[in-house]
């Protein structure tokens, strides 16, 4: 991901082992063409965050299944908004407590963000947690 391409989202590389399964299953395959790049991001990190091969093939699986029944992101996985990785990487302290965060704590933050409706006080939540966050705060 490039920070300077301000709310355009490059193309991911889409591993091989995911391209495979993709074009095992046609259905899929036509999903996935039809997602845009962030969403395709979010299927890729969410495969990639698996510590064992296995789970790693199982959620391959899983992502297969889940774009041959019509879903466009992944069914558990918390969704980080562009937003929040520019304004986390613009803030070192806050970058790194985040990477301490739990997967609950990490989702905690993300909710409280994004039930902020209206896109300046979204802005305001994500500015407000990369300050909690630099202050070693692990809740909002």
């Amino acid at each position: 991901m490039n920070p300077e391409l301000a709310g355009e989202e490059s193309e991911p590389r889409v591993p091989t082992d995911l391209h495979k399964a993709l074009a095992a299953t046609p259905v899929a395959k036509a999903q996935w063409r039809d997602l845009t790049p962030i969403a395709r991001r979010d299927f890729i990190s969410w495969i990639d965050s698996a510590k064992q091969p296995e789970t790693h093939k199982r959620r391959i699986e899983k992502a297969c299944l889940m774009l041959a029944a019509g879903k466009r992101r992944p069914c558990c996985y918390s969704i980080v908004s562009f937003n929040l990785y520019k304004a986390l990487a613009a803030a070192p302290r806050a970058r790194a407590q985040w990477g301490n965060l739990t997967p609950i704590a990490r989702r905690d933050f993300i909710s409280w963000i994004d039930s902020a409706k209206q896109p300046e006080a979204h802005k305001r939540r994500i500015e407000k947690a990369c300050v909690m966050l630099a202050a070693g705060k692990r809740r909002p």
